[in-house]
């Protein structure tokens, strides 16, 4: 059996780097760690993408939450998507205790509490600074995406988006876009011929879909003003990356709400980054806590533009981190792409466990220095079997680590905690502000009711010019028959039988 020098000797040689590294841990072997022996991850290759992955409270969170301090340390901005809401706490300096300084007086490492500059965000009711995106930005091929439409459907989008920008007229909520596909597909369709045909079952399926969309409070994350992804990658004097925290515990529910943010979110950063190559060190880390839920109801066009994300958008200087309980609830495809893995404890209770603790075992370096398998049952809290990149590309040993305690509070914030951080914020009362600017919705109503008056306009002019001729056919007949002498003769013979009768005078 290997001893524990042997192990030394091979994890000080794969986790010896040249450049900046933050460290993750203390190494461990036969469950005690090794004095002065820490584990680490090279910053340049954070943006190659990394997987969390673990039982429930084996101490995923706080291995987020410690990650999310370190990389703000060496100016790194972070994402972290918080869909269970135990993440807020990062924004507080953590609490002192003894089993924090006894854990790291066995890593070697010094602790104390540590206070970083945190936003909050929010694309629903949440507090925080509102992520908005109108419906011009996602273009008709990603807002076709969105709402699963078909090659027909999506030509119909098509030309809604053109006639659009032809006129001149904003899509910036679903009310424009609504507005602006019942009008060609009826007022206007003489306007849109040369675009092409509507058909009625086309607009129907569309206003399902929006509705189905709305239904999921799209309505409040559609409009302006729109989120600049700028904001996430701002540093504060000290040089700190800002810590972004996205609360989403009302999003568990809202699955096509969510892909439709990640869609926009990861569509805007790729376009907007600038390419900075393969080895540049990287700008933001986004952290997806959860993601397994985020898969089970995920679209195909969310699953395509995460495929695509995750091979391309390391030279925007981003990487991904997804966090989860198996690592086969992350796609094959996204999997493979994976860089840094942090494997906390899995639970043996059922046939399927031992399954996927065998199948986990495989996915990691082989080793001599620890049977894998057996280990991954046996991970204390707080403990992970950990490999990364090193400077070159390549995995480096597998290492059991304890992992350090993160600096800030390992709890929530309360409300009035949150309120204050959001009342500081530097950009929540630019992007909290409601704006509702004339755009399609306005425009094409405007439109319609000038229609409605031209139409009704000759319709009342013909009827006044009926009823003044009706009035002057009825004088002349009137004045025609005053002037027969019958006429006067019968009414001169009335008019004196009724003096005769009023007065007593005698008949002739």
């Amino acid at each position: 059996m290997p001893d524990v020098e042997e192990l030394k000797k091979t994890l000080e040689a794969g986790y010896a780097f040249q450049g900046e590294s933050i460290i993750l841990g203390g190494a461990m072997f036969d469950k005690k760690t090794i004095p002065g022996l820490q584990i680490k991850i090279p910053l340049n290759t954070v943006n190659r993408h990394g997987l969390i992955a673990g039982a429930t409270g084996t101490g995923k969170t706080k291995t987020i939450q410690r990650l999310a301090e370190g990389l703000s340390e060496k100016g790194v901005c972070v994402l972290v998507m918080d869909v269970k809401g135990d993440l807020s706490g990062i924004a507080a300096p953590g609490t002192d205790n003894p089993k924090i300084q006894s854990r790291h007086e066995q890593i070697g490492v010094p602790w104390s509490p540590g206070q970083f500059p945190v936003e909050m965000l929010s694309i629903s009711e949440e507090k925080g600074s509102r992520m908005r995106a109108t419906v011009s930005e996602f273009g008709p091929i990603l807002f076709s995406k969105i709402l699963e439409l078909n090659d027909n459907q999506q030509g119909a989008v098509n030309i809604v988006f053109k006639y659009c920008d032809d006129k001149g007229m904003a899509l910036l909520d679903i009310k424009d876009f609504r507005s602006a596909l019942n009008y060609v597909s009826n007022e206007g369709k003489e306007e849109v011929k040369d675009y092409g045909l509507i058909s009625p079952a086309s607009v129907g399926v569309i206003m399902r879909k929006l509705l189905e969309l709305e239904s999921q409070g799209a309505d409040q994350f559609f409009g302006e003003k729109s989120f600049e992804v700028s904001d996430l990658v701002r540093k504060d004097e000290n040089g700190y990356g800002y810590i972004s925290v996205l609360r989403l515990t009302d999003m568990q529910e809202k699955p096509k709400l969510f892909s439709t943010f990640m869609l926009c979110l990861l569509a805007e950063i790729y376009s907007k980054f600038p390419e900075l190559g393969d080895k540049a060190a990287p700008k933001l880390v986004v952290v997806i806590d959860e993601a397994h839920l985020i898969f089970r109801e995920a679209t195909k066009a969310l699953m395509d533009q995460l495929e695509m994300v995750i091979k391309l958008i390391r030279s925007k200087g981003v990487g991904i981190f997804f966090c989860t309980q198996v690592p086969s609830d992350i796609p094959e495809i996204i999997l493979s792409q994976l860089g840094a893995k942090f494997q906390h404890s899995m639970r043996a209770f059922t046939a399927n466990d031992r399954k996927d603790i065998k199948l986990v075992a495989q996915n990691y370096p082989s080793t001599k220095f620890y049977d894998t398998e057996t280990l991954l049952t046996e991970l204390g809290i707080g403990e992970a079997i950990i490999t990364t990149l090193n400077e070159k590309g390549a995995p480096t040993p597998l290492a059991h680590t304890m992992l350090c305690a993160p600096r800030t509070r390992m709890d929530i914030l309360s409300p009035v905690e949150l309120d204050g951080i959001v009342a500081r914020s530097k950009i929540a009362a630019e992007y909290n502000k409601v704006i509702d600017r004339e755009s399609a919705h306005e425009i094409l109503k405007a439109k319609l009711e000038r229609i409605s008056d031209e139409d009704q306009a000759p319709a009342k002019s013909k009827s006044k010019k009926v009823a003044v001729e009706e009035k002057s056919g009825i004088g002349e007949s009137i004045t025609a028959v005053t002037k027969n002498p019958l006429f006067k003769t019968v009414a001169r013979e009335l008019t004196r039988g009724l003096m005769g009768m009023l007065f007593g005078s005698k008949r002739r």
